[in-house]
């Protein structure tokens, strides 16, 4: 299996502004938005858990399938969407594909969502907001 260690984990401010402290650049949020629509979908999500929450950090398609009433080819398309928005990386042994978490996109997208340091409890409502 590669190594699934990132050599540096990016989450200065600077790289990846989180929601609550700069606007994000459009380009930052269209790559974003692609990785939140592969994870949209119940399917997706549950096929990302089991990847990610496997003891020895990945895990072969053959044991993805049975845990879903889902045809095999579904499987598949389900998994690929997971890999062309970075989520997971996959390796062919032979006959069957094995998958593991790509935890550089999932560091970027948690940096996203913090709250910056001493940031309050609630976030101010909009003005004019009823109350």
């Amino acid at each position: 299996m590669p190594n699934q260690e990132p050599d540096s984990v990016v989450t200065d401010a600077e790289c990846c502004p989180g929601l609550l402290s700069a606007p994000l650049p459009a380009d930052q949020a269209e790559e974003l938005a692609r990785v939140f629509k592969a994870l949209g979908d119940p399917v997706r999500l549950r096929l990302l858990s089991l990847i990610a929450s496997r003891a020895g950090g990945e895990v072969c398609v053959c044991e993805l399938t049975p845990a879903f009433e889902l045809a095999q080819p579904t499987i598949s398309h389900h998994l690929k969407l997971l890999r062309q928005a970075g989520l997971i990386d996959c390796e062919r042994r032979g006959t069957w594909v094995y998958y593991w978490l790509l935890p550089e996109t999932t560091d970027k997208l948690a940096a996203v969502l913090t709250r910056p340091a001493g940031a309050g409890d609630r976030v101010p409502e909009p003005s004019g907001a009823a109350r």
